[in-house]
């Protein structure tokens, strides 16, 4: 396990270097997006019409922060079940994108995706949104205001943490973690 500080956006070497289980920390900026939002830029994409930002290289963290208090640029930002999103995500990695950030399994389609268009899926700690915001140092709504906090944001991060669960040679970080514990036995 290895730890790597990366810069957005993501190329195919730094995507390269990853592996399953390794800790990351991002700077640079990472655009938001949730179910609506993944709906819409599918149906862009399936029309042959442009996105709202130009995804080649970025990463999307699948989160609905909460209103930013005061003297804060966001609320709480913890992520949400990356599996809603698993219909849209083959056709946004075919359209560039590098990576991913959320909480829970991915499909075999998107698994099978990532290692096609090399791209990595990583996961951000349930639970730790409040935490998790401090990385975060900007916050600029890109589109869609009227899907409120499920709008694409583009976030301005520094040293945003997460975990390599899916990388672009078949590993699976939740599989490994499991059937490790699995062969531990008890007294």
């Amino acid at each position: 396990m290895k730890e790597h500080y990366l810069t957005t956006p993501l190329n195919d070497e730094a995507v390269a270097a990853l592996r399953a289980g390794d800790r990351v920390y991002l700077t640079g900026y990472v655009y938001t997006a949730r179910d609506s939002a993944h709906q819409r830029m599918f149906e862009l994409l399936s029309e042959g019409k442009p996105l709202p930002f130009d995804i080649v290289g970025q990463v999307i963290y699948y989160v609905g922060p909460a209103p930013a208090k005061p003297g804060r640029v966001i609320g709480s930002a913890g992520p949400t079940t990356s599996g809603r999103m698993d219909k849209f995500t083959p056709a946004l990695l075919a359209a560039g994108l590098k990576g991913m950030i959320g909480k829970g399994l991915r499909s075999r389609e998107v698994k099978e995706a990532i290692k096609t268009y090399k791209a990595v899926y990583m996961a951000a700690v349930g639970g730790a949104g409040a935490l998790i915001a401090r990385s975060i140092r900007e916050v600029e709504l890109v589109a869609w205001e009227d899907l409120g906090t499920e709008a694409v944001r583009r976030l301005r991060v520094e040293n945003f943490p997460a975990i390599v669960v899916n990388d672009i040679y078949g590993a699976d970080a939740y599989e490994e973690g499991t059937a490790k514990y699995r062969t531990i036995e008890l007294p």
